[in-house]
């Protein structure tokens, strides 16, 4: 499994690849906004990024911007900014996690494997170390296919449906407020998804995932949004 490290700080840089690469993984670095994106264009397999939030020449959220234009691997922030804003305009930004320096290796491991876990099962990938497979109840998502079954058979989901689960699933645990799922998913054809339509979409999604309040895979949180549950 390769993991994508982008950090300025050559320290920080040197520990995380030695620290990764003892764990087993693979590790691609840059040090630049103008880096990063160079191997994004060309297109280099990683299956876990983590994004240090200020570069030299830009920063770390058009990065994981230009990811989620094509990609849902995981995404995590490394930042002393510690803030509540700048955790927000993370997860707006499509992250996973946000963990503020300084860090212990350890619990980057630990939480990095769990955001993995979020999307799949055990180390979160099949065997070519690819995240393949997300678990939602009694629901299997199909990342590279994008598709979803139930008891082995098809549910079809909306275009527009499909990317609010996968938001979700992203933020899996956490709550998002409207405005963040507002944020993230205009329609394919520019149109602006509102505040009406989105109970709706949320609503068609709970139906087709079989989404009660017994089970609560989407549950509602009063005055605040929405939250996956974790499994």
């Amino acid at each position: 499994m390769t993991v994508f490290v982008v950090e300025d700080d050559d320290i920080i840089s040197e520990g995380l690849k030695i620290s990764l690469e003892q764990e087993g993984y693979r590790v691609l670095t840059a040090s630049t906004q103008a880096d990063a994106m160079e191997l994004l264009r060309k297109k280099e397999e990683f299956h876990v990024c983590l994004l240090d939030v200020m570069l030299p020449d830009g920063n770390g959220y058009e990065i994981c911007k230009e990811i989620r234009k094509t990609s849902d691997v995981p995404v995590l922030f490394l930042t002393a900014c510690d803030d509540e804003v700048h955790t927000v305009l993370a997860l707006e930004q499509g992250a996973d996690d946000y963990i503020a320096k300084p860090f212990r290796i350890r619990e980057l491991l630990a939480r990095m494997k769990a955001v993995l876990r979020r999307y799949g099962k055990g180390d979160g990938s099949d065997n070519s170390g690819v995240v393949s497979t997300v678990t939602v109840g009694e629901n299997r998502v199909e990342l590279q296919t994008a598709k979803v079954y139930r008891n082995g058979e098809e549910i079809i989901l909306t275009a527009m449906e499909y990317k609010l689960l996968l938001i979700f699933i992203r933020n899996r645990g956490q709550i998002l407020t409207r405005q963040q799922i507002l944020n993230n998913i205009w329609d394919e054809g520019g149109d602006f998804v509102n505040d009406n339509t989105l109970s709706v979409y949320v609503k068609r999604l709970r139906k087709k995932m079989d989404d009660s309040e017994e089970n609560g895979l989407i549950r509602t949180v009063r005055g605040l949004g929405y939250r996956m549950e974790k499994e």
